[in-house]
């Protein structure tokens, strides 16, 4: 039957529960199909909760027994759980579940991956393990015994006891349930020993299925990394005798941060020259300093409820940020976040799956791991930080951790630390946390006599979560350049507290070039009138690297729309600009890649429905097509020297020098191919002996419409990696023609290695067509269909990943009258589905009702 009706939980009901846990003891019986779960909880009364009723959460299981104090109970079963009389005092709960762990497709809870055991349990997972109050402001210690003939039985914290058949794990540290991790299967370790500041050893180990040790090695010294770099950075130091990382291939997510026991995606840990590109060696280290980071921001110190999701995850992207920042290019790492943001968080922002940083009210959880509470809300940290600065920050996040340890927190508890720390007011900076949209910021400019004034103005457009939105304080980074380049005037933070303000620069010889939300220093969108002149000044001379790039992407956007509105050609100043940047051997090779990455065809479909043009997929292709053609063709004389240039000899190394150096190869490459027919191309495929070489030769012939030999070549060599034949299906329909998008998904589809059951693969096709944004927005409606079918298919499955991928139907309303009808028709389908999940329900329900 169908899930219940969804039921809209808000945040200003919460209360907390009516009992504390003092302590949890859990013994695992396993069995694949018949796994039995015994729980013995120490309850007592919490004398403040305004309501007593005892109710445990519990989905899918089949309750064997229960007592109290030792006595069998019979408690009521009721939606979502269990009811049941207890005495006043305090009391020990016992129950026995049984539960199918190899039926669980969901991939919450306890589940199987390839005959491994494994758990997920945020945001609500461990209520499909036993009953139990599963909520984030539950906190105990947790004693886990495991019995099961594998080799290898993992829980949180320190290992106690172990024999032939059994496992007892135990966790000092409280911890909600959401936190809790078991693995059990035959693994190998590839370990390793860090020792902390204060001379403390840590075993480190990170678990994975034979034949994939040869992986770790990249993991392990990002693990150790991270945490030197926490200790060094934030005074964090690790707290338990071992830390373990397993890589499952069957997982919803990327990572999860459970307490001493990190459950990876393979995915997002197993990493080798031959098999991983530069992209995938940055990410790993990157998820791994993430989820490590979580065990003081998310673990130590957690979310009272889910409505404060933000609190762990937008602090601790910010952390791993700053982490990759130290760790390779920092003006590099923003540019990249800045993108990911505007790609991912601003349409999410501006359309119908619109929320605030912190919601105010779901019906699914799952539904709000978004680019808003994750990204935005890093944003929104990296502006409290300029705001107080660094030594304020410092002092601010110095108190949070001695004054909230061991605790559930809110985004008022956050705030009130820093005001304490740096005796500010952040009341209107809590608007960020609470309203919907991406502040649109207007700039207009006076001169007059050596004064110069810069009068903003901001407005955030209304929306069903902010029907009235209000001034937010806007930290303005701004930087002055003379006529001649020099910067005439430096960095200045202005603090942008009202709807309409002004800021004077006085005693300047010339009217400057300002150079504003520098460091993109607030995610608003910048409207000021500018020309390409003044665009391929800044590119030129602005001191700022975010700024310069953003200059460079300005008049790429500028130029490509041109082209698409009016059929004007390629902008011949800019082609000028990026041929004197991409010749200039003294900027960082990483920076000139980014100049040459195109802005996204979804970006500019935006933008265009931002200027009320209605965007047509198919023109912004072969916009797209027409300029890198020309550009190809401008440089003609210079590509074989750049790209000599830039390949690197010698053994692969996934650092930043060589990541950036291979990021302008293979632009060069690109551009390349369209000239010889991929001929080069063809000889890195042959040649290459590191799959971020092999991969990109691979996508510029794909793009060029040529490469059966080398894909079908790449499949053979590849076929048993299941990792590697990830980007095999993706590549494909990502570089296919508009018109051959959604064929080739559907072909893909009925390959003997496509399991949709597998996140990652079916996210490979299913996300690969999506990102073919001509592909996908196809006028004969091929790829929305395709996508639907899929959906509905997977839903009765998995919930959580379906209703994750129902994100590329969130900009219907942008199109033409033709391609909405053809997207509500199947926005009509899923949402007819008998059976639909509460997850999917809910997503298709808010896109629909754009």
């Amino acid at each position: 039957m169908r899930d219940p009706a969804p039921t809209t939980i808000y945040l200003k009901d919460y209360s907390p529960f009516g009992y504390f846990v003092d302590s949890v003891d859990l013994t695992f019986d396993l069995a694949p199909n018949a796994t039995r779960v015994k729980s013995r909880i120490e309850f007592r009364p919490n004398p403040e909760a305004s309501e007593q009723r005892f109710f445990l959460h519990g989905e899918n299981l089949d309750l064997i027994r229960a007592a109290i104090d030792g006595e069998p109970v019979s408690p009521e079963m009721v939606d979502g759980g269990l009811i049941c009389d207890v005495p006043p005092t305090p009391f020990v709960w016992e129950a026995e579940v049984e539960i199918d762990p190899a039926n669980n497709t969901a991939l919450e809870g306890l589940y199987m991956s390839n005959s491994m055991y494994c758990t997920q349990c945020e945001a609500e997972g461990f209520r499909k393990i036993t009953y139990y109050p599963d909520r984030p402001d539950v906190m105990s210690t947790f004693t886990v015994r495991i019995n099961g003939p594998q080799p290898v039985l993992l829980s949180n914290g320190n290992p106690t006891e172990q024999g032939d058949g059994y496992a007892i794990w135990h966790d000092p540290w409280p911890k909600p349930a959401y936190l809790f991790a078991l693995v059990a299967g035959d693994l190998v370790n590839h370990p390793d020993r860090f020792t902390t500041r204060s001379g403390k050893e840590v075993d480190l180990n990170i678990w994975v299925r034979p034949g994939d040790e040869g992986k770790c090695g990249f993991g392990m010294d990002a693990l150790k990394k991270s945490m030197s770099w926490d200790e060094e950075v934030y005074g964090r130091e690790y707290d338990l005798d071992i830390f373990n990382i397993v890589a499952v291939d069957d997982f919803n997510m990327g990572a999860m941060e459970n307490k001493g026991l990190n459950i990876f995606n393979s995915s997002c840990v197993l990493a080798s020259p031959e098999t991983s590109t530069d992209a995938n060696f940055e990410r790993i280290e990157a998820i791994i300093a993430h989820e490590y980071f979580h065990n003081w921001t998310g673990n130590r110190i957690t979310c009272r409820d889910w409505f404060q999701l933000c609190l762990k995850e937008g602090l601790t992207v910010f952390r791993d940020a700053e982490f990759t920042a130290d760790m390779r290019s920092a003006p590099v790492k923003r540019i990249s976040d800045v993108i990911d943001l505007r790609a991912r968080q601003f349409p999410e922002d501006n359309g119908p799956l619109a929320h605030p940083v912190r919601p105010d009210s779901f019906q699914e959880i799952n539904n709000f791991y978004t680019a808003t509470v994750y990204e935005k809300g890093a944003e929104l940290i990296g502006m409290l930080k300029r705001l107080v600065g660094s030594e304020g920050y410092s002092k601010a996040l110095d108190l949070y951790f001695e004054r909230h340890d061991g605790q559930a927190c809110t985004i008022e508890d956050w705030l009130k630390v820093f005001e304490q720390a740096t005796g500010r007011d952040l009341s209107q900076f809590k608007r960020w946390y609470e309203q919907a949209g991406t502040p649109r910021l207007n700039v207009y400019e006076a001169w007059s006599h050596g004064t110069y004034t810069l009068t903003f103005r901001q407005m955030t457009p209304p929306s069903a979560n902010t029907p009235d939105p209000k001034p937010q304080v806007l930290p303005i980074a701004v930087g002055l350049l003379g006529p001649n380049g020099d910067e005439v005037q430096e960095t200045t933070l202005l603090e942008m507290t009202e709807t309409t303000q002004s800021f004077r620069f006085e005693g300047l010889s010339a009217r400057p070039v300002p150079s504003i939300l520098r460091e993109f220093s607030a995610p608003v969108i910048l409207e000021r009138d500018s020309d390409n002149a003044e665009r391929a000044f800044l590119l030129a001379h602005d001191t700022d690297p975010f700024n310069r790039w953003e200059a460079g992407n300005a008049l790429a956007k500028e130029t490509r729309l041109a082209m698409i509105t009016t059929g004007a050609a390629p902008d011949a100043d800019y082609l000028d600009a990026l041929q004197k940047l991409v010749r200039d051997d003294t900027q960082d090779p990483a920076f000139r890649a980014l100049v040459l990455q195109p802005p996204s065809q979804s970006d500019l479909a935006q933008t265009l429905h931002d200027r009320s043009v209605i965007p047509d997929p198919q023109a912004i292709h072969e916009a797209a097509e027409t300029f890198a053609q020309t550009l190809a063709q401008t440089l003609s004389d210079s590509l074989p020297r750049l790209y000599a240039d830039t390949t690197i000899e010698g053994q692969y190394q996934p650092d930043a020098v060589g990541s950036g150096k291979r990021a302008l190869n293979f632009r060069i490459l690109s551009l390349l191919s369209r000239l010889d027919g991929g001929d080069q191309a063809r000889r890195q495929y042959e040649d290459a002996d590191n799959m971020t070489q092999q991969n990109a030769a691979l996508t510029c012939l794909l793009t060029i419409d040529r490469g059966i030999a080398q894909t079908q070549a790449f499949f053979e060599q590849w076929q048993e990696d299941r990792l590697v034949m990830d980007k095999w299906f993706a590549l494909q329909i990502a570089c296919a023609a508009p018109a051959k998008a959604a064929a080739k998904a559907e072909k893909l589809t009925r390959h003997p290695l496509f399991d949709m059951k597998n996140p990652n693969r079916f996210r490979a096709v299913m996300g690969a067509l999506a990102m073919n944004h001509a592909g996908f927005h196809h006028s004969s409606g091929a790829g929305y269909q395709l996508l639907a079918d899929h959906l509905i298919a997977l839903d009765p499955l998995n919930p959580q990943t379906t209703a994750r991928m129902c994100t590329p139907f969130q900009s219907w309303r942008r199109y033409d009258a033709d391609r909405q009808a053809l997207i509500s028709e199947q926005l009509d389908r899923i949402a007819a589905t008998p059976d639909l999940s509460r997850d999917t329900t809910e997503m298709i329900t808010r896109i629909r009702n754009a």
